[in-house]
């Protein structure tokens, strides 16, 4: 791409001084005055695509600036998420971006880049606190107003490596903890996200926001957080890569919590080097996250580094086969998956099992109920909103059903109230369930019977129709045993059904980063699957 694909600096100014006109009310975004169609035109093929080596390099050349860059997606953004199609992924614009990239200019021209993500727009889920003029709010307006009262570690890292936080991204309200009956990508302060790819199905949750973004290349890269499937449900259905790690390796302190157990920030990005690269950016010992103290010595500040083309070569794969059973166009596709892999060198072991058969199921919510109900306590008493406790939010509910709750109800919350606290031993017994199921008898006990280094499965089936009467329709993925397990799982691009985006898997044992972000890179470059979406309005378009 050059320079000529970029806007004018008038047509900049123009575009810049609309978004300086946004207006808020009671805490969402409100859709701005419409650009004139010339200027969506234009703005809607800003960026598109480019990688952050693409963008390095044209600011290495002086062509572009990191304000320009932070311009230019904003842009976008007006095109493609308040107008045009209208995803609706970007819940709120950071009114400092621009000042905040100007800065950064002026640093590189004095100093040099801090990393490689300097001035590099990055947009992060809004359940992660930035001590700034933006809300984190998890999706729900009982918490607009106040802002958080300083940065989350996620946000503190971005920061220090010089990137631009942009903005913040819609989500599944509450990261999808509220019912049973949910919508992915609804909340009651954003609205509904959509996927990017056919606009009337689902980006999966809860980094809905992060998913659909990145992929529709609204900023150079993302932060999502998942519990069970957060980071790598959306980015599989969006078509983009995700990196859920080990639990401690990033710290969570400043993100609205769901159960510290499974809790973590991951990055979402388009390529497998750019989700290396923002890992290594958000990894470290945070005295207020005691987990992390646990990633001391086993954290890398540069994964890129892992980014290994013949990362395949020797690898031992095993395909847990038991996630085999979404449908046979998506076995299909992962069969022609292994085989490139196997032509790349790969040692593939199949099938795998999980002799436990899941048996983690019930077990898994119940500690994620008793979590939930002390970790938001706790977050709550020192984020001073005016919603106090879990108590607070059910109340905030019911008296706003109108607005919070138009399509499913709040019986996980409700639940999770009724909970006792963590010393019970109802709480004490699943947790230890969990984790002897699915990591000494599951994921432990596979890597070692074959001497694996990571095991493969689909991620998810493709996106289904958003449905707001009976909620989400998802195929069950592979998630689960890697999220209550606590151990790493990367999802890449391997494909489309119908037009609709599909994601492989590889996890494997603890602080295994490096090992998987290897051989990911390395079947990326191989199968090459990523493309950009077309914004379809319904399956039916696909030829």
């Amino acid at each position: 791409m050059d320079r000529r694909d970029f806007l004018s600096a008038s047509s900049i100014a123009g575009i810049a001084s609309i978004l300086r006109k946004k207006k808020k009310q009671k805490g969402k975004i409100l859709p701005s005055q419409p650009l004139p169609p010339n200027r969506v035109q234009v703005a809607a093929g800003l960026l598109d695509d480019i990688t952050v080596p693409e963008l390095q390099s044209r600011q290495r050349q002086k062509l572009l600036t990191a304000e320009r860059i932070t311009e230019l997606y904003l842009a976008r953004i007006e095109a493609i998420d308040r107008s045009g199609p209208a995803l609706r992924s970007v819940i709120e614009i950071n009114p400092e971006a621009l000042a905040i990239a100007r800065a950064l200019d002026a640093e590189l021209q004095a100093k040099g880049p801090r990393t490689p993500l300097h001035g590099m727009p990055i947009l992060i889920k809004d359940n992660i606190d930035t001590g700034d003029k933006m809300q984190t709010t998890a999706g729900s307006l009982a918490l607009v107003g106040k802002p958080a009262v300083a940065d989350s570690w996620v946000a503190a890292r971005l920061r220090a490596a010089g990137a631009v936080i942009l903005g913040k991204t819609n989500l599944s309200e509450w990261a999808n903890f509220r019912s049973t009956h949910s919508t992915s990508g609804w909340s009651g302060r954003g609205g509904q996200t959509k996927n990017p790819y056919v606009l009337d199905r689902n980006p999966c949750g809860s980094s809905s926001g992060t998913g659909a973004a990145i992929a529709a290349s609204l900023a150079a890269a993302g932060v999502g957080s998942e519990t069970d499937g957060s980071v790598v449900c959306p980015s599989s259905i969006c078509g983009i890569v995700g990196i859920k790690p080990t639990l401690g390796l990033i710290s969570r302190a400043g993100i609205v919590p769901i159960a510290h157990s499974q809790d973590t920030a991951g990055p979402m990005a388009r390529t497998v080097w750019e989700a290396a690269l923002l890992l290594g950016v958000l990894t470290g010992v945070d005295p207020r996250d005691p987990a992390t103290q646990a990633s001391d010595g086993k954290a890398f500040p540069d994964y890129t580094r892992f980014c290994d083309p013949t990362g395949l070569r020797g690898a031992r794969l095993g395909i847990a086969r038991q996630y085999f059973n979404i449908s046979p166009a998506v076995n299909g596709l992962m069969e022609q998956c292994i085989a490139l892999m196997k032509q790349a060198g790969a040692i593939i072991v199949d099938p795998v099992n999980f002799s436990t058969n899941e048996g983690w199921r019930d077990t898994e919510t119940t500690v994620l109920l008793y979590e939930f109900k002390t970790d938001l306590d706790s977050y709550l008493a020192t984020r001073g909103a005016s919603v106090k406790s879990l108590a607070d939010c059910i109340a905030f509910n019911q008296a706003n059903r109108s607005t919070e709750m138009p399509y499913f109800d709040q019986e996980l919350m409700e639940q999770a109230q009724a909970k006792g606290p963590l010393t019970d031993k109802a709480y004490l017994d699943a947790l230890a369930n969990n984790l002897k199921l699915t990591r000494t008898e599951g994921i432990d006990a596979i890597l070692s019977k074959d001497n694996l280094d990571a095991i493969v499965a689909p991620t998810a089936g493709p996106a289904w129709l958003t449905d707001w009467v009976d909620g989400d329709h998802a195929d069950n993925g592979c998630s689960s045993p890697p999220a209550v397990a606590g151990y790493p799982h990367i999802t890449v691009p391997a494909g489309f059904q119908f037009g609709l985006p599909l994601g492989i898997s590889f996890f494997g044992a603890p602080w295994t980063e490096p090992k998987l972000i290897k051989v990911a890179y390395a079947f990326e470059q191989v199968r090459k699957a990523r493309r950009k979406p077309e914004f379809l309005p319904t399956v039916s378009y696909h030829v």
